[in-house]
């Protein structure tokens, strides 16, 4: 049986480790791993080795830790081909699939430019594990990339089964909660999860994974093409939006200022 776990580093990074359960040393595969030393932590007191890292994009708090993770251990590094990272063993790009022989996995890599040009998520035993591209009722910045190629990416993303489990990089669901409420204020789904997604916090849990049909249901990033979303934009903005790429990239605008 997979076991996902977060390892919270720097303010609000998960650095998510996927392993088996407790065995006398068990394998591992890092995702984003940002900060080493929350990670020596991990393993030590799990007892668990690196056999592979997978890396979404090239920002800092994503890659910082490994040059100390390859000192430690040799294991195979896979990131975006399209991109500058230093350590990277296997790059990797659309159409690519990651086998991970020693958990029986294999993710097939989607390529989602816009936070980042270059960057990539990974999907397989129904997980996405999305980056900054996709969070939890919300998506990355236009760090990069267009408004229209987001728009794309994350359409792209929905397209997967509702059922598929989102674990994103960062701890940002209640307050991306709180601005798609001010989007779509009478969203009973919406409401619905604020209250779950408060709870779980206030029990110091992660918010994550969230599932794909709860991101459809709640995550106005995801429904730019409702006539309702294109209303309320309409009305932010003043003035005709004849687009979900145009609604998108209002909806960005808005959130950047929020």
């Amino acid at each position: 049986m997979l076991l996902i776990s977060a390892i919270p580093a720097f303010r609000d990074n998960y650095i998510w480790a996927l392993h088996e359960p407790a065995s006398t040393t068990q394998a591992v595969v890092l995702v984003d791993p940002g900060e080493a030393e929350p990670i020596l932590t991990w393993l030590t007191a799990n007892q668990a080795v690196p056999v592979a890292v997978l890396i979404t994009h090239h920002h800092g708090d994503h890659t910082g830790a490994v040059g100390t993770l390859a000192e430690h251990w040799n294991f195979p590094i896979y990131g975006p081909r399209k991109e500058s990272i230093a350590g990277i063993t296997h790059p990797v790009e659309e159409g690519d699939v990651v086998r991970i022989e020693e958990l029986g996995l294999a993710f097939d890599v989607l390529e989602t430019p816009g936070h980042t040009l270059g960057h990539v998520c990974y999907y397989g035993d129904g997980k996405l594990f999305s980056g900054d591209t996709l969070f939890s009722c919300g998506c990355g910045r236009l760090f990069e990339g267009t408004a229209a190629q987001m728009h794309a990416s994350l359409n792209r993303l929905a397209q997967l089964p509702p059922e598929t489990q989102v674990y994103c990089a960062h701890e940002y669901t209640l307050p991306n909660i709180g601005f798609a409420q001010e989007v779509e204020p009478d969203n009973a789904d919406l409401a619905l999860y604020y209250q779950s997604a408060k709870t779980m916090r206030r029990n110091r849990c992660p918010t994550l994974p969230s599932n794909m049909a709860q991101e459809l249901a709640c995550n106005p990033f995801l429904r730019c093409h409702l006539p309702g979303l294109n209303a309320a934009m309409t009305a932010y903005t003043g003035h005709t939006l004849h687009s979900a790429v145009e609604v998108f990239a209002a909806l960005r605008r808005w959130k950047d200022d929020y």
